[in-house]
């Protein structure tokens, strides 16, 4: 969980500085990684990088609301093309991503840390 957090400041960080596609980018690790530590604390193993697929999995054992699964499947638009220089036609990840993005995905991946934290207290 300390990571997540680490990762989300990284990305406000990104965000101050215009990187604006590795703000949404470091924003989907982030809320990854606060949820692979609910899946530490129950003893199990979570494989994958999808937010989706990983708060599906915990929807077996856990209630997770609507906002939390809307949150992690925008975010998971972050996963490739905020990386890739292929991930569009034409350009570059930085042609594609605004101010606005990155706010988006900074406080989605807020809502899901904070999610996650609450469950392990």
């Amino acid at each position: 969980m300390e990571q997540a957090k680490r990762d989300l400041q990284m990305a406000e960080t990104a965000r101050k500085n215009t990187f604006f596609e590795w703000a949404c980018f470091i924003s989907q690790q982030a809320a990854e990684k606060a949820i692979k530590a609910v899946y530490q604390k129950m003893g199990a193993v979570a494989w994958g990088h999808s937010v989706t697929d990983l708060l599906g999995g915990l929807q077996e054992k856990l209630e997770i609301p609507a906002d939390i699964l809307n949150a992690g499947r925008n975010l998971d638009r972050f996963y490739v093309p905020a990386r890739y220089p292929d991930g569009f036609e034409r350009g570059k990840p930085a042609d594609y991503f605004n101010m606005e993005d990155a706010d988006g995905a900074i406080s989605r991946s807020g809502k899901i840390i904070q999610f996650c934290a609450d469950l392990l207290d």
